[in-house]
């Protein structure tokens, strides 16, 4: 059987052509001893007729069944298509109300996405916003305790070293001030991350 609009001299030529252009291949299953001309004339010939082929049997799949009974009889020409456009009307009315069904499918996914991954996410990142305040606060209090240790002799004020010794307290309050921060920050974070 022939593919379609193919006669059978047009095949028995391209048939024909195959068989003598590939015989000069020399029987090592390589083209290099084949003319490259009658090569590509082959496959460019093969290739239309594949096409063709594959644009009948898209036309016949797509052709009405000849062998269907017809459902209107031929002198009801005016109510087959009002019922046609009957038809198309039921058609547009059911795609409408699959667009919007699908339209609130998707509103209800994005908040059930929202709901799984914003929420977790804005959690997670709240928590490492306290962590790494509390960290930058730690730096702080760490900086200024050991200023006050370098300080350390002037613990007890006396007349020469008046200065030296209120430095000693403001590097002493900054650093519980700040490990106050340090703490505070770790345990908000902690308390946070806990929370269902």
């Amino acid at each position: 059987m022939l593919p379609a609009g193919l006669d059978a001299a047009t095949f028995y030529g391209v048939f024909r052509l195959g068989v003598v252009g590939f015989a000069g291949c020399g029987g090592n299953g390589t083209l290099s001893g084949m003319d490259s001309v009658r090569f590509g004339r082959a496959l460019g010939i093969g290739t239309r007729l594949a096409a063709k082929t594959a644009k009948a049997a898209m036309d016949a799949a797509a052709a009405p069944n000849p062998s269907a009974k017809p459902t209107e009889t031929a002198g009801a020409g005016a109510t087959s298509t009002a019922d046609s456009r009957a038809g198309l009307g039921e058609r547009v009315t059911r795609t409408a109300a699959q667009v919007q069904q699908t339209g609130q499918g998707l509103k209800e996914g994005s908040k059930r996405f929202g709901a799984a991954v914003g929420k977790p996410l804005v959690k997670l990142s709240g928590v490492l916003w306290l962590e790494l305040t509390g960290v930058f606060f730690g730096l702080f209090a760490m900086a200024a305790g050991g200023a006050a240790w370098r300080l350390r002799a002037a613990m007890h004020e006396t007349a020469a070293n008046h200065e030296e010794h209120v430095r000693f307290l403001a590097g002493a309050l900054m650093a519980a001030v700040f490990g106050y921060f340090c703490l505070s920050s770790f345990v908000k974070a902690n308390r946070r991350s806990r929370e269902s």
